[in-house]
């Protein structure tokens, strides 16, 4: 379902992230963690922290940061030293977008239809990176 008035805000709060990569030798790894947005329209900081599990080896912590902004009805979200990554619609029902960092592609694929969980599903290909990577969003507390 596309709710019209989703925006920056409606992502604020705590999330339960279960991620699964898959890279081209065939290996695949999980994390599982939370994502904490935090602050107040027109921008949120992104923290995810939590487990990465490869292969049969012990879990490892790990942990992401980013910024996101409202610009105009998306989201545009950029690395914590300012850089812009991409941007998204989220009143769409799914929205994807692409980030070239040269000589690697990011293509990302945003799911809103089963809102207020959602999930991004990425491609990322290139001589330095070559995975796909798919993580589910559950709402918390």
């Amino acid at each position: 379902m596309t709710d019209r008035r989703r925006g920056l805000g409606d992502f604020a709060g705590l999330w339960q992230v279960d991620r699964r990569i898959d890279d081209c030798l065939g290996q695949a790894m999980r994390f599982v963690g939370t994502a904490l947005l935090t602050g107040d329209d027109p921008a949120l900081i992104y923290h995810e922290q939590g487990q990465l599990s490869v292969g049969q080896g012990p879990a490892l912590a790990a942990s992401r940061h980013y910024n996101w902004h409202a610009e105009g009805s998306d989201i545009a979200v950029y690395f914590d030293d300012g850089r812009p990554f991409h941007r998204f619609d989220p009143l769409a029902p799914s929205a994807n977008a692409l980030h070239i960092c040269p000589p690697d592609c990011y293509e990302v694929w945003y799911d809103f239809t089963t809102w207020p969980d959602w999930s991004s599903r990425w491609q990322v290909q290139g001589p330095r990176k070559h995975y796909q990577m798919e993580t589910w969003f559950r709402r918390t507390g």
